[in-house]
């Protein structure tokens, strides 16, 4: 394996800080290095040495392919993730990591190949505690449960619908929702009139008259949303049927999914979104206000962000409910923690559920050792009747503490504090300590003694 060598890459860095909206001086921070030597890099003076590109990778976890797709850089990307693992003892440097991918290079890709194979283990055995949660057998998966996989399969990304609504949403000039009406009454013969339902309808299409109603009591955000669904459904009709067949009894399901997924993609087109989301380091209040979209729409368009080649911040993204059911999940980061994570009483959502409209921040540590980053915040739907209670839940999204720069509410509690300690559920943590455990973890030795009891009546190993 040869060494690797400097590359001359500088119009790569450059691209990255102008998508990301920082100035070199703020990348040259980041990067732990001046800014006179970040201009000559990007001028072409000065090559990128590996040195750098670990910054990179440190620094920009998600975009570090698009500076150096090469062969030895992803490998060296790859060990200094393994060798970064804090749930491993004796945490490696870069430089010597850089060492190993260019002495003992086969060492290197077994070292990365085992690395791989872990996360591979611990996503499976948290796959497995979801099922056993739900006490539901692959084979006998409720059908909303196979759309969630489905989903999560697919990285919460689809392609071929989001290029379509990008090119839906950039052909509409001026505000979304009249540009939306014309679209539907010059393609699809499809009027759209207010109308006040006697329950709590949001919206009812007629196909034989052509007319869409919208319940002109919702808030502007989520009428636009449903114009913009029944656009999708219209126009994307058989690309999503195509999509959705492969789900058999559950196509119908996957397909008000993907219906519904098309729909934000139109009202938040993934190039404009995910430059503003970088410029105003995801913050939710100020994205909204751009788009003219809701909270939790704004939220959930966030975890979508994985496009090859121009992929967004990974984030986890979740809802639930007063009763602490997950309501919705998904996820772009490595550990899947939102798939998984609403067991823990710790977690913030279950608080916000309870304080609506605040916005809680927190910095959480899974038992692997591994930091998160969680802003969550509760919210009310009013119902149509005083008879009809309103519906209260929490919206949350958070990622790994590597990308606390791009998030805005890391600067509430920064990054150096102490991080609440969290874990998946009590099935497989490991946390001798936790006062909040509500039963010991699958297959550990139980130990009681009579004569003493803590916060918890028992200790295992």
């Amino acid at each position: 394996m040869k060494k690797l060598a400097p590359r001359f890459i500088g119009e790569r860095i450059r691209a990255l800080r102008n998508g990301r909206a920082q100035s070199q001086a703020a990348m040259a921070e980041r990067l732990g290095i001046s800014v006179s030597y970040l201009s000559q890099i990007e001028n072409g003076d000065r090559p990128v040495t590996p040195a750098v590109l670990s910054a990179v990778a440190a620094a920009f976890p998600s975009d570090w392919a698009a500076i150096d797709g090469d062969d030895e850089a992803a490998l060296l990307i790859d060990v200094l993730e393994a060798a970064g693992d804090p749930s491993v003892e004796g945490v490696l440097s870069p430089d010597t990591a850089r060492r190993a991918v260019h002495r003992q290079p086969l060492l290197a890709r077994r070292l990365a190949a085992l690395y791989a194979a872990y996360r591979r283990t611990q996503d499976q055995l948290r796959v497995l505690d979801d099922r056993v949660d739900t006490s539901e057998g692959p084979r006998s998966q409720l059908p909303w449960e196979r759309v969630r996989d489905w989903f999560h399969s697919e990285r919460n990304y689809v392609d071929a619908l989001d290029r379509a609504a990008e090119e839906i949403a950039e052909a509409i000039d001026g505000p979304m929702a009249p540009g939306l009406e014309r679209l539907l009454l010059d393609r699809h013969g499809v009027r759209v009139r207010a109308q006040a339902f006697a329950g709590d309808a949001l919206r009812s299409f007629d196909a034989a008259t052509k007319t869409l109603r919208i319940d002109p009591h919702q808030t502007p955000e989520t009428q636009t949303f449903q114009i913009a669904y029944q656009f999708a459904r219209l126009d994307f009709q058989e690309r999503i049927g195509e999509i959705a067949g492969s789900l058999g009894p559950a196509r119908e399901l996957l397909a008000t999914g993907l219906t519904n997924y098309a729909a934000a993609a139109i009202l938040m087109p993934y190039r404009r979104f995910r430059a503003s989301a970088l410029e105003l380091r995801h913050d939710i209040d100020r994205l909204r206000r751009v788009f003219g979209t809701s909270f939790e729409q704004t939220c959930h368009r966030l975890s979508t962000l994985q496009r090859p080649g121009l992929a967004g911040t990974p984030f986890f993204f979740c809802r639930v409910d007063m009763a602490g059911n997950i309501t919705k999940r998904h996820s772009a980061t490595a550990l899947q923690f939102a798939r998984f994570g609403g067991a823990c009483p710790l977690w913030i959502v279950h608080e916000a559920v309870a304080i609506p409209d605040r916005i809680l921040v927190q910095l959480a540590e899974m038992p692997d050792g591994i930091r998160y980053l969680s802003m969550a915040k509760g919210l009310v739907k009013p119902s149509a009747s005083f008879a009809r209670p309103p519906r209260r839940y929490a919206v949350a999204i958070g990622c790994e503490i590597a990308h606390a720069a791009d998030f805005v509410y890391a600067d509430a509690i920064g990054t150096n504090g102490t991080p609440t300690p969290i874990g998946s559920s009590c099935r497989i943590c490991p946390r001798q300590d936790c006062d909040q455990r509500a039963f010991p973890p699958a297959a550990a030795d139980i130990q009681l003694d009579s004569d003493h009891r803590g916060p918890v009546p028992y200790t295992f190993r």
